[in-house]
């Protein structure tokens, strides 16, 4: 971020911390270590003739027009439910805005952790009250995980072990992808259930069973996160047990239209560039499947935003419908400069513009506390 480091005195410690994390320099690695994934795949498999004998044609243009506007909506869709758990606290110019900065957070961060933390800090500088605030982060993550926790068990009874692999047979037959996608979906039900558990049902109970564990020497370190976690979901249970049916509804149903969209897109890209998969909708339906599987292996990649972990596996996980090297290759990286690097620049322009803002208003609040005095 282009301005002097006393500014940052203006936050606390922790804060300034987190802004550290988001500043605009930490766009560096995740960029190199995509465009070092994308190198390595062209120098492995990227023909030349191939290339050149893709067929630029309307049909190309049109789909990835159309992926294009799905990306927007799918922005649009997430602002909404923000919109929605902030019960309209933010206009939508501000929702578009902060999910643009929680986005950018979650590709400068390993996919296992997301811009979660970030997404506490920017919300409360925005003088949204604390309860609301732990409320929206924990149940977005809870509804996020919801969702593939339930579908995947549909998809997997509809598809059966072609979701992982089309030749397999069963779960097993699908090698190295099976492992990582049993082992992702453990994790993924694992934490989903106890933020459920903790907001809805005993936030309590959850803070003594974090506390008890977290005394343990190897886990010790993890002791007073814990148990901030814990005070987390007492506060978040608070405010979403005064909230209705309706609330719970739309939010439910903004997050299925989140995940649509989000593949949707991806789906997009692949027709663009592949015209001879059939549209109807038992093909894209399957094609859809294999895509969420996907989606839940790299969800827990340990690089910034799974910056080449996604590259790198993208043709391998999809090369029955994307049967040439080169055309993947393009595709892939038509998609992640669509859904990931977009963030990366859409963050280095607004987090320095937002941060500035919010040190105007603190400026402006101190200025009046001193004049009233």
């Amino acid at each position: 971020m282009s301005r002097k480091p006393g500014h940052l005195d203006n936050f606390s410690e922790e804060q300034q911390k987190i802004l550290k994390s988001i500043r605009t320099s930490r766009v560096v690695f995740p960029v190199l270590i995509g465009i070092s994934a994308v190198m390595y795949l062209l120098w492995r498999q990227f023909d030349p003739k191939e290339f050149a004998n893709i067929q630029w044609t309307q049909h190309t243009f049109i789909w990835m027009g159309i992926a294009t506007l799905a990306f927007i909506s799918w922005h649009l869709a997430y602002s909404a439910r923000l919109r929605i758990l902030s019960k309209k606290a933010f206009s939508w110019w501000k929702c578009i805005e902060l999910i643009a900065i929680w986005e950018f957070a979650s590709a400068v961060s390993p996919s296992a952790v997301g811009g979660s933390t970030v997404a506490f800090f920017i919300l409360a500088q925005e003088k949204l009250p604390v309860a609301k605030t732990t409320m929206i982060v924990l149940y977005t993550i809870a509804l996020d995980g919801l969702f593939f926790i339930i579908t995947i068990p549909i998809l997997y009874a509809l598809f059966g072990s072609t979701i992982l692999r089309p030749d397999a047979a069963n779960i097993g037959d699908a090698g190295g992808w099976a492992f990582y996608f049993v082992i992702a979906y453990v994790i993924m039900t694992s934490y989903t259930l106890l933020f459920l558990y903790g907001i809805f049902i005993n936030p309590n109970q959850l803070k003594r069973i974090l506390a008890f564990f977290t005394r343990f020497p190897l886990l010790r370190r993890y002791h007073r996160g814990a148990i901030k976690l814990g005070n987390d979901m007492i506060t978040a249970s608070k405010e979403l047990r005064s909230e209705g049916f309706r609330f719970h509804f739309k939010a439910g149903a903004s997050t299925f239209i989140i995940w649509m969209l989000r593949f949707f897109i991806l789906s997009s890209c692949i027709i663009a560039f592949v015209n001879t998969i059939p549209l109807d909708f038992g093909t894209q339906f399957e094609l859809y499947a294999r895509l969420e599987t996907m989606f839940l292996i790299f969800l827990f990649s340990p690089t910034p935003g799974g910056a080449g972990v996604i590259e790198l596996i993208f043709g391998g996980f999809l090369k029955d419908y994307i049967t040439n090297p080169t055309i993947s290759t393009v595709i892939s990286t038509f998609w992640r400069l669509l859904t990931y690097y977009s963030y990366l620049l859409a963050g280095a322009i607004v987090i320095p513009n937002w941060i500035n803002t919010i040190l105007k208003e603190r400026k402006k609040q101190k200025t009046l506390q001193e004049t009233e005095a």
